[in-house]
């Protein structure tokens, strides 16, 4: 492979006049003739210009998660993301420091930037802010002026589920969901419960009867199926509102001599790995929970690294994943 060396030796000038031309430096005091003869035998030559890669900045990135690791394991939706968030970290060289309410502005000092997942409070977006560093909310976007956030277009995914369910037939169709409050004992708005109202209204197919409302874990499913059966308000085709919360519906649907999709429909939501291991594998909207993380470190890159001052908010889409826990009744 030719050199800078080889090219000066023929072109008998010095290696930094070569460099210099070759690096097109427009402050180079030289003859054109000798310019387009270095040009020229680089050319003859077959020598390829090296570009220097700019070494990247290692950051330090603070993640703070507003629910406990017992909460963590009793829905995996946030370990999938926290997990991604990590690797993320590693593959990139950056580290990591885990961050509390208990952290002060002197003690986040060292951080460049903050992923928030979770759900917050008031109180708790005022202690963040008072962090005043670069921060990314995964799942929640308190404010869109002054945070970068990455939350899921809950819109189109209980869309899809009410039109798979509309398009096998269902008209009785009911809602698993869940309420929870925040830090300051705020009720925190589940926007699926919205969305899927809206959905039947439009249709006139929406009966308060089939909806109950839990808490995000295996035994609200549970408990909640069992309800609508012992009051006689059994739908066709039941919507609840994470994956986990299904396993408890399936529980029932078991224990009640249901059979699914042959008695109840049902449809989760989070696609967690052993979704598709259930009996029978469960239908689920897919959210792209690795992608989440990853991108909350990427957004944080793009403030830290490349300067970007103007807040983003990223709504990312979902997929209906069909499996063999819906029944066709027409």
């Amino acid at each position: 492979m030719a050199t800078i060396k080889d090219i000066a030796a023929r072109a008998g000038v010095s290696i930094a006049t070569v460099s210099r031309v070759l690096n097109h430096d427009e402050t180079l005091n030289a003859q054109e003739e000798t310019k387009q003869r270095i040009m020229e035998i680089a050319e003859e030559l077959e020598y390829e210009v090296r570009v220097q890669k700019k070494r990247k900045k290692k950051l330090k990135i603070g993640v703070f998660c507003s629910y406990s690791p017992k909460e963590e394991l009793e829905d995996p939706y946030y370990l999938c993301i926290r997990l991604a968030i990590e690797k993320k970290l590693e593959e990139e060289g950056y580290r990591k420091q885990s961050v509390t309410l208990n952290d002060t502005a002197d003690s986040v000092g060292s951080v460049d930037g903050i992923v928030c997942l979770g759900t917050f409070s008031k109180s708790h977006i005022e202690i963040v802010s008072g962090w005043d560093k670069p921060t990314v909310f995964i799942d929640a976007n308190p404010n869109p002026l002054q945070f970068d956030s990455i939350v899921v277009d809950f819109k189109n995914a209980v869309n899809s589920i009410v039109d798979y369910f509309v398009e096998n037939g269902h008209t009785k169709i009911g809602l698993i969901g869940a309420l929870d409050c925040d830090q300051d004992g705020e009720e925190l708005q589940d926007l699926r419960k919205d969305y899927f109202q809206k959905a039947l209204e439009k249709r006139n197919l929406y009966h308060s009867e089939y909806v109950k409302i839990g808490s995000y874990h295996a035994k609200d499913g549970y408990t909640l199926l069992k309800q609508l059966y012992d009051e006689k308000h059994l739908p066709t085709a039941l919507f609840v509102a994470n994956d986990s919360m299904a396993a408890g519906a399936y529980k029932a649907a078991y224990e009640l001599g249901l059979s699914i999709p042959d008695d109840i429909s049902i449809i989760g939501f989070n696609d967690i790995p052993n979704a598709k291991y259930m009996i029978p594998p469960l239908t689920t909207v897919r959210l792209y929970m690795e992608f989440m993380g990853e991108y909350a470190v990427q957004l944080l890159e793009e403030r830290v690294i490349q300067g970007r001052d103007i807040c983003v908010n990223v709504v990312v889409p979902t997929k209906l994943y069909v499996r063999d826990s819906v029944r066709n009744i027409f």
